[in-house]
């Protein structure tokens, strides 16, 4: 547990220093919200209205993928990755402390990217907040937690860039269509499906557990 804090700590203190990952990923998903906005005609019309719970997860996962891309990069220097697989604890701790990290990185670009989106598409989010956050951070568990585990692997090939998107998009599938399910119900004024929520929260279970017991081999790789 010490070690999964330590890595936390670690991660969102060089975050802060730099701010390169969480600019970096509100420039893209804001570049996303604005390609939206300009290829749909009519603006914010009830069509695109009812469009926009998908297109704001397709924001939030373009984002993640530019930041769970970077989430071993750093390790890479010096050869710290290595150091990382020698810490005397089980190494999924390792994999939890990263995933907390992207967890925090993650919803500071959600956040911004929801309040753009929503004065773009006239979307009234004030009164869905906490559920739509509930739904948000259900969502965004299961991404980083694979996400995480994926950009362990494809730090260590030659075309990481390329890898991280095969592997995780796949993998994605339950865990989008049940948060863009929830998510549309909630925008439309319709009660969330519990389908969807219990779907949520066993992709989160599943992807936490398979993850962390499989990542001790994937730092021996």
């Amino acid at each position: 547990m010490r070690v999964a804090a330590a890595i936390f700590w670690k991660d969102l203190l060089i975050e802060w220093r730099s701010r390169d990952r969480i600019v970096a990923m509100l420039l893209f998903s804001l570049l996303t919200v604005m390609v939206f906005h300009f290829s749909l005609p009519g603006g914010a019309t009830a069509q695109t209205q009812a469009m926009a719970p998908g297109l704001l997860w397709i924001a939030y996962v373009f984002s993640a993928l530019f930041g769970l891309g970077r989430s071993f990069s750093l390790e890479l220097e010096n050869d710290a990755l290595s150091g990382l697989a020698l810490a005397p604890t089980d190494r999924g701790w390792i994999l939890l402390g990263k995933v907390a990290a992207n967890l925090v990185i993650l919803g500071v670009a959600q956040a911004v990217t929801a309040l753009v989106f929503a004065l773009v598409f006239d979307l009234s989010l004030l009164p869905v907040a906490p559920a739509l956050a509930g739904i948000v951070v259900l969502g965004s568990l299961g991404l980083c937690t694979v996400g995480t585990f994926f950009s362990a692997i494809a730090v260590q090939t030659r075309f990481r860039e390329v890898m991280l998107p095969l592997l995780l998009l796949p993998v994605l599938w339950p865990l989008l269509s049940a948060a863009v399910r929830a998510t549309t119900a909630l925008l439309a004024g319709e009660p969330v499906p519990s389908e969807a929520i219990q779907l949520l929260i066993v992709s989160d279970a599943t992807y936490l557990i398979v993850s962390f017991l499989s990542f001790d081999f994937i730092l021996d790789d």
